[in-house]
C-alpha cells in the first residue's frame, strides 16, 4: 500500500484546489437564498447515506474491513465530477457546487466522526489507539480545507486566467483520481478480483440504493425536477480520492481500501446511466 499512500494525499490536495478555483463567494451565499433544496440534499447526503451504508453492512453481514470500508466512502462527500455529472443530465448545476464545497469542507469534521462511530458499532479493532477524531480532522484540514482557500484565493486574483482553464483542470482531477485507482490495481493485481467480489455487491447495493432514495425524497421536498436530478447525483458519487486518503491514514490493511475502489468503479457506470435516464426525464 505504499505507493497509494504517498500518491493519495498529493492527488486529493490538487483535486480539492481544483474545487476551490471553480468556487466564489456566491456559491456559499446562494444557499442562504435558497436554503430549501440545500438542506435536503445536505440531510440525504450527510446523514441518510451513512445510515443506509450501516444498514446495507449489517444486512449482509460483511467482514469488519469490508463493513468499515463500505463505511468510509458512506462518509465522503460528493465528488467533484458530480457538478459536471450534473450538467450533462441537465440538473442544477449551481445547488451541485453548493453541496459539494460546503459538505467537503464540514468533511473534516464529519468523515471522523462517521469512521470512528462505525467502528465502535462494528467492534472493529483496527484503529491504532494513537489515532483521534481530531487528530484525523487536522490531517484532514491540509489536504482538503487549505486548497480549497488557496484555490478561491488564486481565482480571485486570476479570474480570467481560471474561468478560461477551468475545463482543463476538471480533465485534470479525473486524471488524478485514476491515478489513485491505478495504483490500487497494480499493487494488489493479484488479490483485486477476490476482493471485488466481497465489495461489489454491497458497493452496487449502496450506490443503487442510495441514487433512488434520494431521487424520491427530492422528489417530495426539493423545489423541481433539476434539483432532484442534482441531489441524487450527489448522493450517488462520492469523493474516493478523500476516501482512500482517509483510510490509508487509519489503516494499514489494503481492505479496507477495496470497497472504497469498487464503489468508485460502480458509481461512474451507474452514473453514466443515471445521466441518460435523467436527460430524458422532465
Amino acid at each position: 500500500m505504499e505507493i497509494v499512500t504517498k500518491i493519495a494525499p498529493i492527488s486529493l490536495a490538487l483535486i480539492m484546489l481544483g474545487l476551490g478555483l471553480g468556487l466564489t463567494g456566491r456559491d456559499f451565499l446562494r444557499v442562504l437564498n435558497n436554503p430549501k433544496d440545500f438542506i435536503v440534499g445536505f440531510i440525504c447526503q450527510l446523514i441518510l447515506l451513512p445510515v443506509v451504508a450501516y444498514i446495507i453492512v449489517l444486512i449482509m453481514d460483511l467482514p469488519i474491513e469490508i463493513a468499515l470500508g463500505i463505511m468510509i466512502i458512506a462518509a465522503a462527500p460528493g465528488g467533484v465530477t458530480t457538478n459536471v455529472m450534473t450538467k450533462f443530465a441537465n440538473g442544477d448545476v449551481a445547488l451541485s457546487i453548493s453541496l459539494t464545497a460546503i459538505i467537503s469542507l464540514i468533511s473534516i469534521f464529519s468523515v471522523p466522526f462517521i469512521i470512528f462511530k462505525s467502528a465502535d458499532l462494528l467492534g472493529a479493532t483496527g484503529i491504532s489507539s494513537n489515532l483521534t477524531m481530531t487528530g484525523i480532522a487536522l490531517k484532514m484540514a491540509l489536504v482538503v480545507t487549505v486548497p480549497v482557500i488557496l484555490g478561491m484565493i488564486i481565482r480571485k486574483f486570476a479570474v480570467n486566467f481560471v474561468t478560461s482553464n477551468i475545463r482543463i483542470i476538471e480533465k485534470i482531477t479525473i486524471i488524478l483520481f485514476l491515478i489513485v485507482f491505478a495504483a490500487i490495481l497494480v499493487e494488489e493485481k493479484d488479490n483485486i478480483l477476490n476482493y471485488f467480489k466481497q465489495a461489489g455487491i454491497a458497493a452496487l447495493t449502496l450506490n443503487v440504493v442510495m441514487i433512488v432514495l434520494s431521487y424520491y425524497i427530492a422528489k417530495m421536498f426539493a423545489s423541481g425536477v433539476k434539483q432532484r436530478k442534482c441531489i441524487s447525483i450527489e448522493c450517488g458519487l462520492q469523493n474516493g480520492t478523500l476516501a482512500i486518503f482517509v483510510a490509508t491514514q487509519i489503516f494499514s490493511d489494503i481492505t479496507y481500501i477495496i470497497p472504497t475502489a469498487a464503489y468508485a468503479l460502480i458509481m461512474y457506470l451507474t452514473g453514466f446511466i443515471l445521466i441518460f435516464i435523467l436527460r430524458r426525464s422532465t
